[in-house]
């Protein structure tokens, strides 16, 4: 099972990511941690990108699309994988589908939460009021204010990714808005009928 999770933040695609992760034992790769992990590890690419971090700069396409290159080919992903938080934009979507086809492996779906923005920025208040009552950090992401302009740059950046994998025919909804029980039903359904 290898697949693409599309939402805005805070759509629910960590929360899925990990509910497919244990149902199918295939491992969510995360840009963020596959960089972590690719830096402790000292591999070529890693000590790359520590250089370009060390510096205070924002890794490249080009680091961040050999990194996930080198993670899809370990063993734990022979028998699949979930994007998550990558690719986010046309040039990294592009990106993968040369790898992938590189490597004769393809995508079996792409799965976007759709979600209504407004309820989104509900979510994220509840979340910070969760933490707080549960006496734990909150996200320095979680305030209105912040969120508002994530969301306006995932629309910008990564909503066009909506638009490249339908017209690829392998865009597939799920209503994001939906309990969490029954998003992942929704999910289990489709990948059912693939």
């Amino acid at each position: 099972m290898r697949l693409i999770l599309l939402g805005p933040p805070g759509a629910g695609k960590g929360t899925q990511a990990q509910r497919l992760v244990e149902k199918y034992a295939i491992p969510q790769l995360s840009t963020g941690d596959m960089l972590r992990a690719a830096v402790k590890a000292e591999t070529e690419v890693g000590l790359r990108a520590k250089s370009v971090m060390d510096a205070g700069e924002l890794v490249s396409d080009a680091i961040v699309n050999a990194i996930v290159s080198e993670r899809i080919d370990e063993a734990d992903c022979a028998d699949g994988f979930i994007l998550d938080g990558y690719p986010r934009t046309l040039a990294q979507a592009d990106a993968v589908a040369e790898m992938l086809a590189g490597k004769n492996i393809s995508l079996d779906a792409v799965i976007e939460l759709v979600v209504d923005d407004k309820a989104l920025v509900g979510r994220i208040v509840k979340r910070a009021e969760d933490a707080k009552a549960a006496g734990q950090p909150v996200r320095k992401d979680d305030t209105p204010e912040v969120f508002d302009e994530r969301l306006r740059e995932y629309y910008k950046k990564t909503g066009p990714l909506i638009g490249y994998y339908y017209a690829k025919g392998m865009l597939k909804n799920v209503d994001g808005m939906d309990t969490i029980d029954g998003v992942s039903e929704q999910i289990e359904e489709l990948l059912a009928s693939l």
